[in-house]
């Protein structure tokens, strides 16, 4: 099988002929390459050809981008680029540009040839309706932000809405993603950072204006959120979503758990991270783990994020070697 009839496969809950897809979605730290450098890595081997190089499947990234030329960066981490809306309706001057528009289309048409002949899966990013304002608010700034300032959130998510469904009308018209996913991270070690109440306010109406124009093109929908995503689960289910990744065990998500609340749901991720480092029975027993999840369908297993600056070339190539190994199974 092609890889990206691989993925489809396992997203439709069929059994791929030959074996399971082998997904690193979220790649390396930069640190843990550089590690990997002076451990053995080959020089010519970088980011863009390090897939090839371990033997992987490519679940190739294609980003919808919204912030255009002249697009401020925040001064650290989270921190904020508006505080109210006349600052917002000044800084929209520098996003939905047609510059940044037309470079996303440019970055389908480059993936095309590859997509059209299967040499890789093609997975639709999205900024989501939590995601972008906290980009623009901050992240402190944003929670108070649902309370404060509720008609500055729904029109940046309006703009942001109107923006999705203008790109996936031009993208789909160049290819067909397999999946589109929506970078969100609303959840955290403890759940999810917003209320049901919130979430139906601020998130929903959104989602279910953007995820019917997706379905109705026959793909699914994934929302990509760090930590405990459990209990928020139904209310992702209740506005279209299909699945949900990383599934990261540090914050306790149960693949197994989840499979036999949802029998239905996509996932992907649920390999924890935290073990890749401690030998090759603990990485042995992760898969074991993970394997009644494999076996009932619809699930794409991986480094739950990115594998860790800790990881030996060593570690992560015993890490490889069992990957291949279950996924053949």
């Amino acid at each position: 099988m092609t890889v990206r009839e691989r993925i489809l496969a396992v997203i439709n809950f069929e059994k791929p002929t030959d074996r399971m897809p082998l997904v690193e979605w979220a790649a390396w730290w930069g640190t843990t390459v550089d590690r990997w450098k002076t451990e053995g890595l080959p020089d010519d081997v970088h980011f863009d050809n390090l897939i090839e190089h371990f033997g992987l499947d490519r679940f190739a990234c294609l980003c919808l981008f919204s912030h255009g030329k002249g697009f401020p960066h925040p001064k650290y981490h989270g921190a904020p680029l508006i505080s109210n809306l006349k600052e917002y309706r000044e800084l929209r001057k520098c996003m939905y540009t047609h510059d940044v528009f037309n470079f996303s289309l440019e970055q389908a048409q480059a993936l095309k040839e590859r997509h059209d002949k299967g040499e890789i899966a093609v997975r639709l990013w999205l900024d989501g309706f939590f995601w972008e304002p906290r980009n623009l608010l901050g992240i402190e700034n944003h929670l108070y932000a649902f309370y404060d300032e509720p008609e500055l959130m729904h029109e940046m998510c309006r703009d942001l809405c109107e923006y999705h469904l203008r790109g996936i009308e031009a993208i789909f018209e160049i290819l067909t993603p397999d999946v589109v996913g929506f970078a969100e991270d609303m959840s955290y070690n403890n759940g999810p950072m917003l209320s049901h109440e919130m979430y139906m306010e601020f998130i929903h109406p959104y989602y279910k204006k953007v995820i019917p124009e997706i379905h109705k093109r026959g793909v699914k929908v994934w929302v990509d959120t760090d930590g405990d995503v459990m209990p928020m689960i139904p209310w992702l289910i209740e506005s279209g979503v299909d699945g949900i990744f990383p599934l990261e065990r540090q914050a306790g998500v149960d693949v197994n758990e989840i499979r036999r609340l949802y029998p239905n749901l996509n996932m992907m991720g649920g390999y924890d991270k935290m073990v890749m480092d401690k030998g090759e029975a603990a990485m042995r027993a992760e898969f074991e783990r993970l394997l009644p999840a494999i076996k009932s369908g619809g699930f794409i297993p991986s480094v739950d994020h990115q594998t860790p600056p800790g990881v030996s070339l060593a570690d992560y190539e015993i890490y490889l070697r069992l990957f291949k190994e279950y996924m053949s199974l």
